[in-house]
């Protein structure tokens, strides 16, 4: 069994110390935000956060996580007013919307580090996050609106 602090809340995982994280979140703990994209960690639809840095649960084990604290989408905001998530909603940045979860909190650890990102910034951490519809201009552009708007003090406008 290992241990963790999931969205703020302890819980406890029965899976095989091995089973990626990824799995364990969605099959036993129920929270189907994370997505499994590649199984690789190469696309990014399945980061969360562990003690506050984006993580590929995919590709990280279960005993990984052992006593940390993990965020998922689902917990970045429960009721969804995150400035990312109030940006990308505003500007319609999905399309099919499958990497957005992914995409929101590779975005969030960003803005974490970078403020006032500029375009090299986003590219930058945003690299390894893919998506399929290629809404990469929308979602420089949330990006972008978030940070101001975190700037300014709001957190959705």
């Amino acid at each position: 069994m290992t241990t963790f602090t999931l969205n703020g809340r302890a819980v406890s995982v029965h899976s095989p110390e091995d089973t990626p994280l990824l799995w364990a979140i969605r099959d036993e703990l129920g929270l189907t935000g994370t997505k499994f994209g590649c199984g690789i960690g190469l696309c990014g639809a399945c980061t969360v956060h562990v003690e506050g840095r984006s993580t590929r649960s995919c590709i990280t084990a279960v005993s990984a996580v052992a006593g940390a604290k993990v965020t998922t989408i689902e917990g970045l905001d429960p009721d969804g007013k995150h400035p990312l998530q109030t940006a990308w909603l505003e500007l319609q940045v999905p399309q099919c919307g499958y990497c957005q979860s992914g995409q929101i909190m590779q975005a969030a650890t960003l803005l974490k580090d970078y403020p006032n990102p500029t375009d090299q910034d986003i590219n930058a951490v945003m690299a390894g996050s893919l998506c399929r519809c290629m809404t990469y201009l929308r979602i420089r552009k949330a990006i972008k609106l978030a940070a101001a708007r975190m700037q300014a003090g709001g957190t959705n406008g």
